[in-house]
């Protein structure tokens, strides 16, 4: 064996050995996912994405609830989920818009917000498995799988924020349009009032039972970024719980989640 065979003989050895030490900074997350019996590579498949540099996707699930536990040369995933939220907009705003030719801007607003929503992201989120991916505190843990929906909607942008960085809005794009576009029936969505609050009232004033009551049971973080856990009750007791970053977006959700439940009970009449 030859000294340029040997180094190629060292560096693929070395390559191997990679996944077991790996960057320093990233190895708290890559022990939290060996735990779950995960790795860069596997997430990366369940997501759906090829994201080379790999920090992009550590930071696009980090929540701030684990930041205490990095080296504290990390941020959460919020500034990641800002840039996302633009791209969602613009691609989405630009889909309907081509889809709908003979549709009024109002009308197209309302749409693009029905495709866009943190219920629908949420559903494509847990979809795509983020919930299990996410690197998360154990109580911030608790308050997703009580049904928190914000957490991995806000996930989901911030995915596709680190799907731009890393390749690109056409990689952007191809995501949206494979994740979320391609699930949704169009046609449907347009037509569908997603005022659940609106709808929760008839419902209750059809069967007597009279206006739900809402209540907020919980606030969370600083006060320019106020989280609100909201409880909707209807007749005898509490129906659906629901949280936002404002009192309206928590009832709005609480109010779905009754309507969800409703429906299932109905079903099984």
């Amino acid at each position: 064996m030859d000294a340029k065979d040997s180094v190629a003989t060292i560096f693929g050895r070395l390559a191997a050995l990679w996944p077991l030490f790996g960057d320093t900074r990233t190895r708290v997350f890559d022990e939290e996912w060996r735990k779950k019996g995960l790795t860069f590579r596997s997430v990366s498949r369940v997501i759906g994405v090829h994201i080379r540099r790999r920090q992009f996707l550590y930071e696009a699930l980090l929540h701030r609830s684990f930041l205490p536990l990095t080296d504290g040369t990390w941020v959460s995933n919020e500034r990641l989920e800002f840039l996302g939220d633009a791209i969602l907009n613009t691609v989405v705003a630009d889909h309907v818009f081509r889809q709908f030719p003979d549709v009024e801007e109002g009308e197209l607003t309302r749409l693009r917000s029905r495709l866009v929503n943190r219920r629908t992201l949420s559903i494509r989120g847990r979809e795509m498995r983020l919930h299990d991916f996410l690197f998360v505190s154990s109580s911030a843990a608790q308050s997703m799988d009580a049904g928190s929906e914000s957490m991995v909607a806000d996930a989901y942008e911030a995915v596709l924020g680190a799907i731009y960085l890393d390749g690109g809005m056409k990689a952007a794009r191809e995501h949206i349009h494979r994740t979320l576009l391609e699930q949704m029936d169009l046609q449907n969505v347009a037509s569908t009032d997603d005022n659940y609050k609106s709808a929760l009232l008839e419902y209750s004033q059809a069967q007597g039972l009279g206006p739900p009551r809402y209540s907020v049971v919980r606030e969370d973080g600083p006060e320019h970024e106020r989280r609100f856990t909201i409880e909707v009750s209807l007749g005898n007791g509490p129906i659906g719980v629901g949280s936002g970053r404002s009192k309206k977006d928590a009832e709005q959700e609480a109010a779905a989640k009754a309507i969800a439940k409703l429906r299932r009970r109905a079903s099984h009449r």
